[in-house]
């Protein structure tokens, strides 16, 4: 889940590093760190805290052409000045940086220490220089160094190192993503596209098993036996604005305002002569299909159990598993199960690990991703891109938004291709109606009320979030969203289930919000009416003419339109009210304590 950047080329690294860092602390923020090389040594200068905390301890800039970077969340050790990377070998000749998690670093430490390294972190990753460091006297080539000390490595990595008198950057990815840069003038490494966004957006996404190695005027890639490998260069169709704040206080706010822009995209070209079509896969693609498992983690998840709904009411056999689980939890599978990745990222370890399981035991799988050319976009069989530009928010927004989206017209057309399916009786009209749904959201935008709503509920001690059927979704990943930026208590409900347990926990602090939206209205008014009786104020969220229009004691509105877009602008929303509480309590909105964007360790 960290991040990792690396520079060669021609003129001076450092800013280039530092820059692409600010650029990837949605990845991690617990400690940064950069080494740069230069001929007279690898200067390491790394410290616990942000990006702009490494940048205050830096009296100039470091001078060299080529160098690593890094920001850490933390798995092994504590986020302290020593555990920051990039971490050297005992003499500092050899630094490295590196995402992932080493299984067998215990190990590997012992060994090393019996032949006289010296250690001075807590981390993992602290074996790989050492490591690199032992080959090269054994074998006195800095490649090969590498490619025995990966081969040594058991678990996931992504790495990047340089070497004292050595004008090269070596890199190696298993299981964690890597991607390399391409410009006239420098080549850049990096987990994710936005860190070099400003300078090319020509890419090679690397593949399990590449080892690189880069100079300042070439690159070669090859696998871990050292033979050459051919990989293509993608452009990537993302502009470098959008992975910038602009006018906005935070990514988040900027995030959930571009989501008219988002789904337009997501959207486009999708309808034709009303059926749903996503490229490269025709009409009966998924005509052998009998029954469905979405596999997905966290908002993903929440985003997968709204399509799920739609897609047992078309009658197919549908299953929504956490990926963390799905080796526990899901039933048989075979040829004709479809198995739908949902992964904004699509380096997910969970999920790559759900699909890489359902894959073994024959099934077929379909990644619906954010990020062409990613390792789920690869391993899948097939892949559906929900096209809604970088995310630097860690909480999602509009990706949550382009996903839903695109999980509902794959219902649609798994209820065209499927023979046994029934597809809905109002199909037409919800197909007719998406078209609506990027202005109606810019209508939420504007009207919305969530700001002063938060500042009146903020002294609340929980908040509760409710709603049935395509609500229930809503109702949880509203809470999810409360709970991540605002450090309040916040927990999501089937309307139904708050009356078994829940309502204990019910005062005059606790306000209910009661997403009204789609079919279950009636069953989300009655629980909230109960709440309600026991002092709980309660938040309406759905049209101005919702069951509960006239006992709530505050609402938050949203146009009318079809009942499946409708929990989607009720979901704008929560959003906002999410946003405005952690703004009035000067919470870090884009970088919540504890967590990251991309999950790439289980």
């Amino acid at each position: 889940m960290c991040g990792i950047i690396a520079r060669i080329g021609h003129g001076d690294a450092a800013e280039t590093l530092l820059s692409g860092l600010e650029n990837l602390e949605y990845r991690g923020y617990d400690s940064a760190g950069i080494a740069v090389q230069n001929g007279s040594g690898v200067k390491v200068h790394k410290c616990s805290g942000e990006v702009s905390d490494l940048k205050s301890t830096l009296s100039g800039r470091p001078n060299g052409n080529m160098g690593i970077g890094h920001t850490r969340w933390s798995t092994h050790g504590p986020p302290t000045d020593e555990n920051a990377h990039p971490h050297t070998d005992t003499v500092g000749d050899v630094a490295v940086v590196h995402n992932g998690v080493i299984d067998n670093y215990d190990e590997l430490r012992t060994e090393l220490k019996a032949k006289g390294h010296e250690f001075e972190s807590d981390t993992d990753t602290e074996v790989i220089p050492h490591l690199i460091d032992e080959y090269r006297e054994t074998t006195g080539d800095t490649e090969l160094a590498v490619r025995r000390a990966v081969e040594t490595l058991e678990g996931s990595y992504a790495i990047a190192a340089i070497v004292d008198g050595e004008e090269a950057v070596y890199a190696a990815r298993k299981g964690s993503p890597l991607v390399l840069g391409l410009d006239d003038e420098e080549w850049f490494l990096a987990s994710d596209v936005p860190a070099f966004l400003d300078h090319t957006d020509e890419v090679i996404y690397l593949e399990d098993g590449d080892l690189v190695v880069l100079e300042p005027d070439s690159y070669r890639i090859s696998d871990l036996e050292g033979t050459p490998v051919e990989r293509a260069v993608d452009t990537v169709d993302w502009d470098p604005e959008d992975a910038g704040k602009g006018e906005y206080d935070h990514y988040m706010l900027k995030e959930i305002n571009s989501q008219p822009t988002a789904l337009s995209n997501t959207i486009e070209g999708r309808i034709e002569d009303g059926e749903v079509a996503f490229e490269e896969l025709p009409a009966g693609s998924f005509a052998d299909v009998e029954t469905v498992q979405f596999v997905a983690c966290g908002t993903s998840y929440h985003a997968a159990m709204y399509s799920g709904q739609l897609l047992r009411a078309a009658g197919i056999p549908t299953e929504v598993l956490r990926a963390s689980e799905y080796e526990a939890t899901s039933g048989p599978v075979d040829e004709n199960t479809l198995v739908v990745a949902v992964t904004q990222s699509g380096e997910t370890a969970d999920t790559l690990d759900a699909v890489r399981t359902a894959t073994a035991r024959g099934a077929r799988s379909l990644a619906v991703t954010n990020v062409v050319g990613s390792t789920a976009a690869r391993e899948a069989d097939d892949a559906i891109y929900i096209r809604a530009g970088p995310e630097v928010g860690v909480a999602a927004t509009k990706t949550y938004s382009s996903q839903a989206v695109t999980l509902a017209l794959l219902t649609q057309r798994l209820a065209a291709d499927v023979p046994t399916a029934t597809p809905a009786d109002d199909r037409d009209a919800m197909l007719e109606t998406l078209a609506d749904l990027p202005e109606h959201v810019e209508t939420v935008l504007e009207t919305t009320t969530a700001e002063q709503l938060a500042e009146e509920t903020l002294d609340s001690t929980s908040y509760f979030f409710i709603g049935s059927r395509l609500g229930h979704s809503v109702a949880l990943e509203g809470a999810l969203k409360f709970k991540e930026i605002t450090y309040e208590h916040a927990e999501g409900f089937a309307s139904g289930e708050l009356k078994h347990g829940p309502l204990a926990l019910v005062t005059d602090e606790t306000p209910v919000i009661a997403v009204l939206t789609g079919s279950g209205v009636e069953k989300t008014k009655t629980n909230a009416i109960e709440a309600n009786s026991r002092g709980a104020p309660i938040i309406a969220v759905g049209p101005d003419d919702n069951p509960l229009a006239d006992v709530a004691d505050a609402k938050l509105s949203v146009p009318e339109t079809h009942p499946v877009w409708a929990g989607l602008l009720a979901n704008v929303q929560l959003q906002l009210l999410s946003y405005h509480a952690a703004d009035l309590l000067e919470r870090p909105i884009d970088k919540p304590r504890n967590l990251a964007k991309s999950v790439t360790v289980e």
